[in-house]
This record gives structure tokens, sequence and C-alpha cells, in this order.
């Protein structure tokens, strides 16, 4: 069984304000918006890939105390300093005033009603929008009243959806759809509406695995939806039956994958190859402070984290469906992989994120296991704290990648995951096949305004654990 690497950060950085418990007792008092700035500031120093191209995070920024503290009281909230001291480039930095929840989250625990959306704008009307079901989650209230990939809906509680609120609509835990037909061009309400209500829900991400039998030859195919460390055993699970199978070709679906833990990103493409064991996948770079401490060599291996064996393909080639939701680990599979093997990306143009972050904690060395562990409030960041980059060097992908295959999705014909006359799923297939794809050109283009996630803290993210194998 592999041992778990844990990192230890020596830190000469003293906290310059006062911590929150009284000495002479046990009562755990609430901390200050002056602690948790102080918090915020000393963890941002630390761990910010991008320290070096904000002024006020300097190690020499501050003379004195009162110079420190009087920059800190400039700010009216904690989340406000915090948007300070991201930098211009940054777009996926984020801080929260509920550890708990996000640790929930990450670990794919959310109040779900099991409808997973996108949300599209009207064409002549930009500020108007529609959803359209991506996929339904099993065991759920949209399963139960019969919600399916494919539905559109424009109305939330009798309320037009727009780009302004969606956030209102969507908040509540029971809601009702309006539902609508759409037909390429015009979105036309049915009059008929479903209400539903959100339950705690863990999701698994491992959603559709199956083998396909394409011109006679077993073909793997995957859809995945979020590289969860918590569910790497379905997901070595559902390879071992591929294995089993004797594929010779693999289709991994990541259109709706928008990314999750590196570890579990190199175990995948370590179970799509198999033959390039300790050879490099990835490497790490951090801000110049952190760089010599953990500036990683992420390796191709054998092992999931909880030791079990990979059951590794062997393959050569893989197709990755994508659309512009593909984003941080989804694309990291694809850097990483593209030196070793035959990568034949399939749909639309992926986000473009290449870097990652990590949970930053109130306690000494910056993690919630840490010594003097910040109960006073439960604010945690998660930083980008490295960026990726594969084995010949590549990185800063901001367009995102462009496949290979252009297919984007219909939303008036999306299919059936896992049909192989669904049309990313089938021109994949075609190309296996040797057949030339037909793809109909659309004449009006749509704009994806977001998603069901869209609200949620870790959308579009990649994060590295600390407790690695």
């Amino acid at each position: 069984m592999k041992l778990l690497k844990y990192f230890t950060v020596l830190l000469f950085l003293g906290s310059i304000v006062t911590g929150c418990f009284n000495d002479n007792d046990d009562v755990i008092q609430t901390s200050s918006d002056l602690q948790i700035k102080d918090f915020i500031r000393r963890g941002m120093n630390v761990w910010y890939l991008y320290k070096e191209d904000v002024p006020d995070l300097a190690d020499d920024r501050f003379s004195s105390n009162t110079e420190y503290n009087d920059f800190l009281n400039s700010f009216t909230s904690p989340e406000s300093f915090f948007d300070h001291l991201v930098a211009d480039q940054d777009e996926f930095s984020w801080i929260v005033n509920d550890y708990i929840a996000l640790e929930q989250l990450l670990d794919g625990i959310t109040l779900n009603n099991g409808m997973e959306f996108g949300l599209v704008r009207y064409p002549n009307e930009p500020s108007q929008v529609f959803g359209y079901v991506r996929y339904v989650l099993p065991g759920t209230d949209a399963e139960a009243k019969g919600i399916k990939r494919g539905d559109i809906f424009n109305t939330i509680d009798g309320t037009q959806i727009t780009d302004t609120n969606t956030g209102t609509l969507l908040s509540p835990d029971s809601y009702t759809i309006g539902l609508a037909t759409f037909d390429g061009t015009d979105v036309t309400p049915t009059g008929a509406s479903i209400s539903l209500t959100k339950t705690q829900y863990t999701e698994n991400p491992v959603f559709l695995s199956k083998t396909l039998d394409v011109g006679g030859n077993p073909v793997g195919y995957l859809v995945y939806n979020g590289f969860r460390s918590n569910f790497e055993a379905e997901l070595n699970n559902a390879f071992g039956q591929f294995k089993s199978d004797g594929v010779t070709d693999f289709i991994l679906d990541l259109r709706y994958n928008g990314g999750g833990d590196t570890e579990t990103t190199k175990d995948l493409a370590s179970m799509i190859t198999g033959q390039f064991n300790g050879e490099i996948f990835t490497t790490e770079e951090w801000n110049s402070d952190r760089q010599p401490q953990f500036g990683d060599t992420n390796r191709f291996d054998n092992q999931i984290r909880n030791g079990d064996g990979i059951n590794s393909l062997n393959l050569s080639r893989v197709y990755i469906l994508t659309t512009n939701r593909s984003a941080s680990a989804s694309e990291l599979i694809i850097n990483g992989l593209d030196p070793y093997i035959t990568v034949i990306q399939v749909g639309d143009i992926t986000r473009g994120k290449f870097q990652a972050s990590t949970t930053i904690y109130d306690s000494d060395n910056y993690f919630r296991s840490g010594n003097n562990l910040n109960l006073g409030h439960t604010y945690a960041m998660q930083p980008l704290i490295l960026k990726t980059i594969n084995s010949v060097g590549f990185t800063d992908y901001f367009n995102g990648f462009t496949p290979e295959i252009n297919n984007p999705e219909d939303y008036s014909n999306l299919g059936i995951l896992g049909d192989p006359n669904e049309p990313l799923l089938n021109a994949a297939i075609n190309n296996i096949l040797g057949n030339r794809s037909t793809i109909q050109s659309k004449n009006i283009e749509f704009s994806e305004f977001g998603g069901s996630n869209m609200y949620q803290t870790d959308y579009e993210r990649m994060y590295k654990t600390f407790n690695k194998k």
C-alpha cells in the first residue's frame, strides 16, 4: 500500500494580530473581522501563486503593526479584502465563510434536486435565458418526477429566466420549472410545469460506464462528471470491467466535467494507459517561496490512493468528448496524456484553466489538521497555488483546447448519453470506424450562460490535496 505523504510548512511569518482564545479559560471567542483579515493576508502571502503580482502581499510591505492594522481595517469585510489580494489574471480563487459546507461540496455532497442543466441565452434577446437538462441524477426528485435529458424550461416559479435573476430563482430548496420546446431557433412554452425539491445528495461522478460493440470490437465509454478522490475506487472498478471486456478503444466523456482533484486526474491517466508507470505526467510551478519545498513532479503510477492496484488498459489512443464546460482537471488529462498517446478531442473548445488551488485554514500550518486551528470563525480560502505543466513543458492554455473533431452540442438534439446515435459519441465512433462524420452547421449561434453548478464555489475548479499517496 502506498504511504501517505504529509506536507509540513516551515513558516517564519508570525501573526501580528492576537489569536481568538482567552488564556484564562477555554471559552471559544468569536474572531473579529481584523483577525480574519490577518489570516487571509498571512495565508495569501505564504501560498498564493501570483504573490509576486500583488504588491500588498510583499514580505516587506508594512513597516509597523499600526500601519498593517490600519490597512486591514480599511476594507469593509473579509470578502472585500480577499478580492483586493487576488491578481487581475486570476478568475478562480475564492473564499468561503463556512468551510464545513466547502468540504462537503468538494466531496460531492450538495442540496440537489437531481436536475443538472445548462442555461442558454436567447439569440435575439440575450438577456433572456432558457434551460436545458444535461442529465438527471439517480434517486433524486427530478428522476421521480420524470425529468429527462433534453427537456427545456424557460421559467421558474412563473418568472422568465434572465441573466440577472438566475441566482435568486434557483436558490430556494423547492421551485417549479415551466416547460418549453426548442426547435433550434425559437423557445415555445408548453404550459406544463414540474415542481422540484432539493435534498442532501452525494453524487457519484462515475455517471455511466458501458462497453459498446463498434464494428465487432469492444469500445469502452465512460461519462465522468468530476475528479473526486472519494470515488476513486468506483472509477477504478469501472476500468476493471473495461479491462475484463478487452476494450480496444476508449471514449472518455468529460463534456460536463468542470474539474476536481489533481491526484485523481493522474490516476485516471494511468488507468487509460499503464505502459508509462513512473514517467512524468505533469510538473508544478508554485510561487518562488514555495517552489523549492512543494514543486512536485507527478508521475504515472499503478495504485490509487487506497493502495488498490490500478486497472490499466494500456491504450495508445483515447477519444475525449468536451464542451466549454470541460475545465481544469478535464483539461489537465488532455494536456498530460498528449505527449504520450494520441488524444482525439471531439466536441467543443474547453474552458482554458491550468491552475490548481487548495483549501487554506486558519491554523499554524494552514491545514485543517494543523495545530491551533482557530475555532472562532469558519472562514477558509481556496486560492490558486500552482500551475500545471505537462512533460514537454506546455502550459498556459488560456484559450482552452480546440477539438480535432468540431461538434458542439445541439440543444434541440442532445440525444441520449451512451446511445451510439448521440451526436458527440457518434462522431467518435465514426472516427474509430474510419468514417467521416456528418456535422450539421448551425445558422444561429447560441451563448451558454451557465448551469446548475454555476453558483457553487467549486465551479470549474481544480484542486490539490495534501494527504497524497
